[in-house]
Order: C-alpha cells, then sequence, then structure tokens
C-alpha cells in the first residue's frame, strides 16, 4: 500500500497537480452554493477507526480530516462530512470554506494554505458543493463544536488507495452507480466519497478523473 509522509513535497506535489486540474464547475442558478474544505493533516494521534490498524506508527502520515456530523442536526445527522457548509451573502468560496472549518473543528486556517480547487459535486439536497483544498500541515490540533459535530478524524490518504476502493453498487433510482469509499470497516458514501476519490486521483495519482455523475444513497438526500 502507497505511504504519503505530511511533509512540504507532498504540499507541493498536491499543489502542482490541482493547479494543473481543469476544474468544472456546476450551473448553480438554481441551486444553494455550499463549500467544503478538503484539508490535509497528518494523522497525530489516530483515525480512530473500527478495522484500521496500528494507527499510532502512522502519526507522521497524510491525512485528511474528516467529521461525523452531530445526531441533533435536521439535515444529514450522523453522516460522514468534510467540514463546510452554505456559502453566505458577501463570501467568497474560500471564505466559506475556512470560515466552516473554524466553527465546526476549531482550526482557524487563511486563504495561504489553499493549494486549489476539485470539481463541483451536486448534491441530491440542492447544494452545488465546492471542494477547497487546504494543507493544514502537521500537528493540527482540532476542537469540535458539539453542536454540529459528534466526532473529528484524520483518515490516513493510504487508506484511500486500497486495492477495493472504490465500491460501487447499483440502484433502480439511477442510471449511475452509488460510490463508497471504505475505511476500516466502515464506508464513506457519495457525495463525501466522491470528492475523497477525485482528491486521490487528481491530487495523489495524477490522473484526471471526474466523479460528479456517481450517484448518493437515499439517506444523502435527506
Amino acid at each position: 500500500m502507497q505511504s504519503f509522509v505530511c511533509n512540504d513535497d507532498l504540499r507541493s506535489a498536491i499543489a502542482q497537480r490541482l493547479a494543473e486540474f481543469p476544474v468544472r464547475r456546476a450551473d448553480s442558478s438554481d441551486l444553494r452554493a455550499a463549500a467544503v474544505a478538503v484539508v490535509v493533516t497528518d494523522v497525530g494521534p489516530g483515525a480512530d477507526i473500527p478495522g484500521i490498524t496500528d494507527q499510532r506508527s502512522w502519526s507522521d502520515q497524510a491525512a485528511l480530516l474528516l467529521t461525523r456530523r452531530a445526531a441533533t442536526l435536521r439535515n444529514h445527522p450522523g453522516q460522514w462530512a468534510f467540514p463546510g457548509g452554505r456559502v453566505e451573502t458577501g463570501e467568497t468560496l474560500v471564505d466559506a470554506a475556512l470560515r466552516e472549518t473554524q466553527e465546526e473543528v476549531g482550526v482557524a486556517l487563511t486563504a495561504a494554505n489553499v493549494l486549489g480547487f476539485l470539481d463541483d459535486f451536486v448534491t441530491r439536497s440542492g447544494f452545488a458543493m465546492t471542494p477547497v483544498v487546504v494543507w493544514g500541515g502537521p500537528g493540527l490540533a482540532t476542537h469540535a463544536d458539539p453542536a454540529e459535530v459528534a466526532s473529528v478524524h484524520r483518515i490516513p490518504l493510504r487508506e484511500f488507495c486500497r486495492d477495493d476502493a472504490p465500491q460501487l453498487s447499483y440502484t433502480d433510482s439511477s442510471d449511475y452507480p452509488i460510490l463508497r469509499m471504505p475505511v476500516g470497516d466502515d464506508a464513506i458514501a457519495a457525495p463525501t466519497a466522491a470528492l475523497i476519490y477525485q482528491f486521490r486521483e487528481v491530487c495523489l495519482m495524477d490522473r484526471l478523473t471526474r466523479v460528479a455523475h456517481f450517484e448518493q444513497p437515499e439517506f444523502a438526500w435527506r
């Protein structure tokens, strides 16, 4: 399995690949704009995911920062997510992604940490979601807001490069497959999984891969 150390070489490689990536934006005229922060940090104390073993020996390995949404939230309770949310009036996509990251997980990053963008993903709930890739670097401290976040996880990038990822399944309600990314003994579903998969393909594998066509499971529509 591939290994990705959280260092300046990785930061430079991701930034260069995103600079060369032809981003596709959704027609958001009938959609609500949202932005999420795809934060690259280190594994640190561990991913805390059942089925991911020997996490402490991976402490210098690069990871993505993900959350489990609070069960009390009206929209998408308990689901895997990147820090993010609706773009407020007067905000840029970067502003919104960074604000939400600070509000949800207590991490204050600036525009200087932004490495680039991935494709917009239109959710079944009516949002045009823009992924903003942000360098958090090693030693990033998080402090979750319990009103929004049940738990914070640092998932090793190598976990997204497993031989069984991605996982595709079909449904009678769509011509396109539902995409999931396995994590330990669990799995993350689209839309979050679609963004993870494109991050893997573009930023780690240097492959031009589109994901906007993938379907979402019905529980993600609500």
